[in-house]
């Protein structure tokens, strides 16, 4: 479950575009994440810690084009009021998960979760659903979607978003050895097999890298 909820943060990592904000601009651009990243985290971790496991059922996250949805199944432990819910008074609806948590670091006892989301994104961020709990997280963009932004490809009227700093040094790392592979991605990185692959893919999709060859024996090439 550990590495489940390790895989489900770093896919917020490839999520989260950095934006550049060209407003009012004298030296340096302005750069502006697709969502708060902190707030994101406590969702999740919140999303899989109360989740009532015992319905079967595991948390849905489900992905927009102006939002991310983060549903728990179930509702609030038996002794939590809603005051002391958005207050942030720890009251776990598994309590082995929340002590194993706690133990790994994942989670404080403090209960700072539900709070760090209401001072980004306010109350209506949580919903109370009949048997769930849903945390919205709105996508703050600076530019409609599919309105052209970010650095052109070569001398084509395709334009390129602005990358995150994962991203840059995979891209780095593939300019400097063209061969190499998504497990020695990861060692040098330091994220899963899983992240490269999704982050290797908006970077192909985006037209940044395009593979020379086959699968084995081939070799990325950066487009500039």
């Amino acid at each position: 479950m550990a590495y489940s909820l390790d895989s489900l943060i770093q896919n917020g990592d490839v999520l989260n575009i950095i934006q550049a904000d060209e407003t009012d601009r004298v030296v340096e651009r302005k750069e502006v994440p697709l969502f708060d990243n902190k707030a994101f985290r406590e969702a999740i971790i919140n999303a899989v810690l109360h989740n009532y496991w015992a319905s079967g059922n595991e948390p849905m996250i489900s992905v927009y084009s102006d939002r991310i949805e983060i549903l728990s199944r179930g509702t609030l432990a038996p002794a939590q009021t809603m005051e002391g819910f958005y207050l942030g008074e720890s009251v776990p609806v598994n309590e082995k998960l929340s002590e194993i948590f706690l133990q790994l670091h994942i989670s404080e006892k403090s209960g700072r979760g539900v709070p760090t989301i209401i001072d980004t994104y306010g109350k209506d961020a949580i919903t109370f659903r009949e048997n769930s709990i849903v945390v919205t997280i709105p996508f703050n963009r600076l530019n409609e979607v599919g309105k052209k932004v970010g650095k052109k490809v070569g001398n084509s009227d395709v334009d390129r978003p602005i990358l995150n700093p994962r991203r840059q040094t995979i891209l780095l790392e593939i300019k400097q050895n063209p061969y190499v592979t998504k497990h020695e991605l990861s060692e040098i990185i330091g994220i899963s097999t899983t992240a490269i692959d999704n982050n290797i893919a908006y970077l192909r999709n985006n037209g940044f890298i395009e593979r020379v060859g086959k699968t084995k024996g081939g070799y990325w090439e950066v487009i500039e």
